[in-house]
């Protein structure tokens, strides 16, 4: 298994940091069947092959996710394309 873990800065409120958080688990549930919850001020989502969470904190996201043997061998592009949705999103 293989384990992802980011720290992003943001600036947003936290209603508006969880409105953008919640916005983007929408659009991976319908694209790729992910289930999400939120678990006060945690996300967490799972789906065959990834559960973790993304927590909102003040001035701060922090993602977590495992990934299960398949999708450990695509880590850096999984890696690469939260960190891109973060910027675009919290930047």
């Amino acid at each position: 298994m293989s384990n992802i873990d980011i720290h992003h800065p943001h600036s947003k409120t936290p209603a508006q940091a969880r409105k953008a958080v919640e916005d983007v688990a929408k659009k991976l549930a319908e694209r790729f069947d992910m289930a999400y919850e939120w678990e006060g001020d945690t996300l967490t989502f799972k789906r065959s092959g990834v559960d973790g969470h993304i927590t909102v904190q003040p001035e701060q996201l922090h993602v977590t996710a495992h990934l299960g043997f398949l999708l450990s061998a695509m880590k850096g592009p999984i890696e690469s394309e939260i960190r891109r949705v973060l910027d675009e999103r919290f930047t």
